[in-house]
């Protein structure tokens, strides 16, 4: 699906972090058909813009310091970085870097959540962020995991006004109606040492080939591919790049 509104508080953009970026262009230019252009600025830092049949649908870039994980950062619109970050920090936000010009392309800022999951702020000018949304190969969830499920839940709420469908398991979000992610806790399945944090799912018209090629493309599965147990639920399934990424994929019902 075309994007032409990005509801402000919603995802509007996800970029990968990572130790080989070319590897990365690699291994997502395979599994997902995304074609890959690095801005030539070198202001840019070797930014580079994947998009899904000419359409922007993520990028990728070099890790900012030796220290930063390989991660996927997912950002959330508004229409001013500077205030969104100011209530963002008065609901216990933690500012890393920002509010910040980018070139032309907007104003953005990092910060991490009071349970520890890192997100970003993008205030569009040239560059609204997906151009396309909710179709294979394109971005269509956010799922986040901490170890303060009521915590997230509030800072989200309070911040940008999500709305929240209630469940013991997975309370899931969104806008308008529309729901857009959801959180779980963290629990025994992960290392206490790995913070909080958002991954992206993208859509996949089969998510047991999208699991089968990455594994050829040298990827890992974390969670192997299965239904989700809930009306309407979906087949999910998480992977992590070579380099260590981790994201998901997943085929609506709807799409069945």
């Amino acid at each position: 699906m075309k994007v032409t509104d990005i509801v402000p508080g919603s995802p509007c953009w996800t970029q990968l972090g990572t130790t080989d970026p070319e590897a990365a262009q690699r291994f997502y230019g395979g599994l997902f058909g995304w074609t890959a252009e690095t801005d030539p600025n070198p202001e840019a830092g070797g930014y580079t813009i994947f998009s899904l049949n000419g359409s922007p649908c993520a990028a990728v870039a070099p890790l900012m310091n030796p220290q930063q994980p390989v991660a996927w950062l997912i950002s959330f619109a508004t229409p001013d970085a500077d205030e969104a970050a100011a209530v963002a920090q008065k609901a216990g936000a933690r500012l890393w870097m920002g509010p910040m010009d980018v070139m032309g392309a907007g104003r953005w800022a990092m910060l991490s959540d009071p349970t520890g999951a890192a997100f970003g702020l993008w205030q569009a000018k040239e560059f609204n962020g997906f151009a396309v949304v909710d179709e294979p190969g394109a971005f269509g969830w956010i799922d986040g995991s901490t170890r303060d499920v009521p915590g997230a839940v509030k800072f989200y709420k309070d911040t940008f006004g999500w709305q929240v469908w209630p469940s013991d398991d997975y309370p899931m979000v969104g806008l308008g109606g529309n729901m857009f992610g959801g959180l779980m806790n963290m629990g025994e399945m992960f290392p206490p040492e790995m913070p909080a944090h958002w991954n992206p799912y993208f859509v996949a018209a089969d998510v047991d080939a999208t699991v089968a090629k990455a594994r050829e493309l040298g990827g890992e599965v974390v969670h192997a591919a299965e239904d989700v147990q809930m009306e309407n639920g979906p087949r999910i399934a998480v992977l992590r790049d070579p380099q260590g990424g981790v994201f998901g994929v997943f085929k609506p019902a709807r799409m069945s």
